[in-house]
Order: C-alpha cells, then structure tokens, then sequence
C-alpha cells in the first residue's frame, strides 16, 4: 500500500509517500522557525496561511522525487489532533479533497500516534510491547503499548511538558526562537557543578511529571546573580543545570515505569527525545537494567510527514477510513483514539 501522509498540526508542513513494501519513497519538510522568530513563539494564524502556501508544491515535490503519479496512491493520511485548529483544517480540508479526488481512502492520524510509531521504521526496530517516553513541546508522556491502537497512558505533565519547559526557561535567559535546542546548545557550555535544580515528582509515588516549577527555580537562580561579571558563562550554567535536571527526572521516572510493568523495552520519540544528554542517559539506563532502548534518528523526532503516513498505513490495511464528513481535534487523548 502506498501512502500519502500530511503534516500540519503547528508550525512545520510535513509530506511523505510510503509503501509498506519499499518503505519511505520521498518526504519533504517546511520549517516555519523564520515566520514565528519574530514574535518569539508559533501565532496560529500564520501558521495556517504557511500550510497552505506550502501544502500544493511540497506535496508535487514528493511525487516527483518519487517517480509516482496519482494513479499509484492508495490513501492519504492527515493529522487529524492533537495541534492548533487551523493547522489542522488545511492539512485536512486539502488531504480530504485529494482522496475524494483519486478515489482512495482517507484517514485521520493522531499526531502522538505518529511520534510513538515512527521508531518502528528503524533497524532494529521495537517489539510490542513496550514503554514508550513521548516527549514533546506539547507532551510528556509515559505509555504502555501493547499493540497498534492499545495505548494506557501511566503518567503525564500536570503542568508545562519537557519541551514547554525547556522553551520558556530559554526565553527568560533571553534566547533566541526556538528556544529548546538554543538552551540544549548553551548547555553544552555549562559547569555541571555550579547549580544543582530539584527533580520535581521523584520522591511520591506514580509517574506524572511537572516541570513549570523549575521553570520558575531557574529564573529565580539568575535573578540572585545579577552581580555576576560573566553573564554568559551564568546562562550557560543555569541551562546546563536546568537540562540536567529533566533529563534525570525523565530518566528516574522511565525507570519506575519499567519496574512498575515488568517490560524490557523502552522506546523514546517527540522533539525533545533528540536531545543528546537523554539519549546518553538512556544508554547509561540501558546498561543498568539490562532493557532495550529505541528511539528514531534526529530527523524524525520533530514534526514530519513520514510519522504520519505510516501510522495511516498501518490503520488504512486495517481496513480504517474517514468519510467525508472529517473533523480535527485539536484536543484529543491517546487513550481515547479508537
């Protein structure tokens, strides 16, 4: 089955063909950083206008980089939620017409379905079931997976996500848009014995987390010292401390969830699971427990057409469509997808 999948639950137009036999055929990504650097943070209208500039000639793109013609689609997949409501509705609204058009099937995919699936498409790549860590600008989620559609969520944010965090604490050290990976870089340059930040939710039981409060410690940390004479080296020790701290907390909360469920899989996915110093903690967890640990190269940990287009192929051979009369979901639980 060869699949179109459609991306645009925010601020990046994803499309990619897949085949279930060959595999990801051609994929193509428009990234919306520029538009939003301005305003520092991702303004829903704008994004919708950029998708539909962006839609039409990304997905001729695809095609072409292919060799395929319309003739050799067999169903279109679209995010259908979670996102912004107007970024949903052009990727939909265009997905939905293009099906009708070529006659095949369409599917609505839920965007964190697309981001848990996709390190199935590596070598090696996981076995149900397993634990999956979804962390995201969006989302932190711990979940058990036991199939395709079999999803128990075992711990959440009750506040800010990992990746929610990492923006706004970039934005008070005054960082350029997009914050997450500009505190990551910072990092990198930091003293890890200057500071040392809580682990939020580690000593009570259950696996949710919460982060805004060290959003908040970090902002009090560099407002005690204005004095310092180098304010650079003082940002690049609240980042790395700040990092540092999530990272082991998401990390202790990972390794309660395996003990809890008795598995040996672990599998990472969303825009944070590209940070260096989890995956280096992951293999630290990995050599401590005896587990297995997945997660998907960097390029397909943020937002992309390929997460989506699998995720639909896999529902679409299951025989699952949408009729005409779709709707988004801009709020929308894993655990009510079916």
């Amino acid at each position: 089955m060869n699949v179109l999948g459609i991306e645009t639950s925010c601020d990046e137009t994803g499309i990619a063909l897949y085949d279930n036999d060959k595999g990801v055929l051609a994929e193509a990504l428009y990234s919306q950083i520029a538009t939003h650097a301005e305003y520092g943070g991702v303004v829903p209208e704008l994004a919708s206008r950029d998708h539909i500039r962006k839609l039409s000639p990304l997905i001729t793109q695809v095609l072409k980089d292919s060799g395929c013609t319309p003739v050799d689609i067999d169903g279109v997949a679209y995010t259908q939620g979670p996102g912004l409501v107007g970024a949903l509705l052009t990727g939909a609204a265009l997905a939905r017409s293009l099906a009708w058009s070529w006659d095949v099937p369409a599917l609505g995919v839920h965007h964190m379905e697309g981001h848990l699936l996709v390190p199935m498409l590596e070598d090696p790549a996981p076995e149900f079931p397993f634990i999956s860590l979804l962390v995201s600008g969006g989302h932190t989620q711990l979940i058990q997976v036991d199939g395709l559609g079999k999803y128990q969520i075992l711990g959440e944010s009750v506040d800010d996500a990992a990746g929610e965090a990492f923006d706004k604490t970039a934005k008070l050290l005054g960082l350029d848009y997009p914050g997450g990976p500009a505190l990551s870089a910072l990092a990198r340059q930091g003293n890890p014995e200057r500071f040392t930040f809580p682990r939020p939710m580690t000593k009570r039981p259950g696996l949710d987390f919460s982060f805004s409060g060290l959003k908040t410690f970090a902002l009090t940390t560099w407002q005690q010292h204005q004095d310092d004479n180098d304010r650079e080296q003082l940002k690049a020790d609240i980042a790395k401390a700040f990092e540092i701290a999530v990272v082991e907390t998401l990390l202790f909360k990972c390794k309660r969830a395996l003990k809890q469920t008795g598995l040996k899989r672990l599998v990472i996915a969303g825009g944070v699971s590209a940070n260096q110093g989890l995956r280096d903690g992951l293999t630290r967890l990995q050599n401590e427990l005896g587990i297995e640990v997945f997660s998907p190269r960097p390029a397909r940990c943020t937002d992309n057409g390929i997460m989506i287009a699998y995720a639909g192929c896999l529902r679409l051979q299951r025989g699952e469509s949408n009729d005409l009369n779709f709707q988004v979901r801009p709020r929308w639980s894993l655990e009510n997808i079916n």
